[in-house]
């Protein structure tokens, strides 16, 4: 025991020599790349300290606190903190995405137990560029646009990395293109905890976090976006659901509180603000970061189910308002509770930018019991779109935000991914969530063998088409539209530059259907009608609106010359008002008259 309390005494003594020893810091060997760079693309500052081998834990802002001021061209600040990066020898960085071209300029400050640093001031120039730049809530609080105004409407699935580490995650560069190449603009993958029993409890896996870089400067190649979930709940259960659920052994906040108490421990918040900062400070930047996914199934975590839910809550309000305060690029927040029924996070959907419903339909939605589907009084499709419809509509008039399905489909549902039912699932899903006011397409669960097949096909490629014709983020008083037909199902959007909708009858096709889009403003339209399942618009016409009301059908499609022309069982319709012709100026007809005596 003695001995034991010697060595102690040693250690302490030796650590205080090192505090007390520690000079005053200096950024040492500091590097800029590049000098000049693009709008919404990668400015990084690599630098030493001289103080870098003295410190016990180099992640810890409290330790050493690293924060940079640029300063753009119209005066604007930006904070921006500093992090670790290690990678063979101890070194730290800045990464920062300008946001308007000219000459910016910034400062490095450096805060250790040896005293306080401030760097010269340097300079980088930005110059216009191509990209986007990172994904926000659109003005109308429904969408979502790029910040430089650009439309974004999402269309993709989950596709998830596993992050094993550096260079060996499932996510695979061509797999991308392929997606790519059918339309998908975005995926969501939940990541291993950074905070890993190796690295210890405060210090971030190295090996983890260079993946989380590569699979960035990979969607940043393809213009996409990459929807991080940063909780995943199986890494807060130690009881709850079984199996591949149960990770909390993994997770080294088991070393500081119980599973049960994680959202309400002060000590644990303590270590996930730092966490939250490493994770603003390293990707922050990325244009190609979409969405902070804060947690998925919040209900499938001990301290939802034996603890505190709204301890949980109120956990969640933690986190999104310590993104709100400190990220700089104010990167929208989400986060959900599990698929079933009865799963309706009100809480949740309060408190993040973007109200994400999870729908498993297996999971206590109306679903076909019966295996016999001639004498079901609902058609399998009809009860699976409905489901999203009535949920979606749910959302859109609760809470006054963007909506989306943050997880839903896999083989939780009436027909398995083999089953050519499937695909006409997926496809309904699509469409009637657009219809009804979503900002993403639903997130798929999951790419894989399971349902490459199935879902991931031209249908992402045509309602990408459809979407595109569609500047959501410059719609103006948005809400749902009344859109009705004599049989099957109708939904649609309104607002005041156009109207989008999805008609659908899966008991029969659409041809000859009427369909009624009533309480919009009088006037002509130019109306738009999308074959589906083709992926094109196949007629286009004038038509005009008279007491509130528009009315028409789709077309018949018959065999033309051996050609089968099949509309099918939906069509999705644009109705864009016709702009009225512009007003002579009166003194401009006065002086023709004159020029015409």
């Amino acid at each position: 025991m003695r001995k034991n309390i010697s060595l102690l005494l040693v250690f302490v003594s030796i650590l205080h020599f090192n505090l007390t020893a520690q000079k005053k810091p200096e950024m040492l060997d500091m590097r800029q790349r590049p000098d000049t760079v693009g709008l919404f693309e990668k400015f990084e500052v690599s630098f030493n300290i001289n103080n870098g081998n003295l410190y016990v834990n180099p992640f810890d802002p409290e330790e050493i606190d690293i924060m940079a001021e640029f300063v753009a061209p119209s005066g604007k600040v930006w904070k921006i903190p500093g992090f670790y990066y290690y990678s063979g020898g101890t070194l730290w960085k800045l990464r920062f995405s300008p946001d308007e071209a000219g000459t910016w300029s910034y400062t490095v400050k450096i805060r250790d137990m040896g005293g306080e640093f401030t760097s010269a001031r340097h300079t980088f120039t930005a110059v216009g560029s191509s990209r986007k730049g990172p994904v926000v809530v659109a003005d109308n609080k429904r969408y979502l646009k790029h910040s430089n105004g650009t439309d974004f409407y999402g269309v993709g699935l989950w596709y998830n990395d596993s992050y094993s580490g550096f260079g060996t995650g499932q996510v695979r560069p061509a797999e991308l293109d392929r997606l790519k190449s059918l339309g998908v603009n975005f995926i969501s993958s939940f990541i291993t905890p950074l905070e890993t029993p190796g690295s210890g409890l405060g210090r971030y896996d190295q090996n983890i976090c260079g993946r989380l870089d590569q699979l960035l400067e990979m969607l940043e190649e393809r213009d996409m976006i990459l929807s991080l979930n940063i909780w995943f709940h199986s890494f807060l259960s130690e009881t709850v659901w079984g199996g591949g659920n149960i990770r909390w052994y993994a997770n080294p906040y088991q070393q500081i509180t119980g599973a049960k108490d994680f959202y309400r421990s002060e000590l644990a918040w303590k270590y996930q603000e730092k966490l939250y900062r490493y994770i603003i400070a390293r990707w922050g930047y990325s244009r190609a970061l979409g969405i902070w996914f804060i947690i998925d199934e919040v209900n499938g975590t001990d301290g939802w189910v034996t603890g505190d839910s709204l301890a949980a809550a109120g956990w969640g309000r933690k986190v999104h308002n310590y993104l709100k305060a400190n990220d700089p690029y104010n990167h929208p927040t989400t986060g959900t509770r599990s698929g079933g029924i009865r799963e309706f996070w009100h809480e949740g959907y309060q408190i993040f930018d973007i109200a994400a419903r999870e729908i498993y339909e297996a999971q206590g939605f109306p679903i076909n019991k019966t295996s016999t589907l001639d004498s079901a009084s609902v058609n399998p499709l009809t009860d699976s779109y409905r489901n999203y419809a009535d949920q979606n509509q749910k959302l859109w008039h609760g809470y006054g935000k963007p909506v989306i399905n943050g997880e839903t489909g896999w083989d939780h549902t009436f027909y398995e991914p083999a089953m050519p039912g499937y695909l006409a699932m997926y496809h309904n899903a699509l469409w009637v969530t657009l219809a009804t006011g979503s900002a993403m397409t639903p997130f798929w669960w999951a790419y894989s063998r399971m349902t490459n097949d199935n879902v991931v096909n031209q249908q992402m490629t045509s309602i990408r088409r459809f979407t595109d014709r569609i500047p959501f983020s410059k719609l103006t008083d948005v809400s749902p539209a009344t859109v009705k037909t004599l049989r099957g199902d109708a939904y649609g959007m309104k607002s005041n530059e156009m109207i989008f909708g999805w008609i659908v009858n899966c008991d029969a096709d659409v041809a000859g259907e009427k369909v009624t889009v009533s309480s919009i403003k009088n006037g002509k339209y130019i109306l738009r009608l999308y074959h589906t399942w083709r992926g094109r618009f196949i007629e286009e016409k004038e038509v005009e609106c008279i007491d509130g009301t528009i009315t028409f059908s789709p077309p018949y499609m018959r065999i033309t010359d051996s050609h089968a022309n099949y509309i099918g069982q939906d069509m999705a319709f644009i109705l864009e008002p016709v702009p009225e012709p512009a007003a002579i100026p009166v003194q401009a007809k006065s002086v023709r008259r004159s020029r015409n005596k």
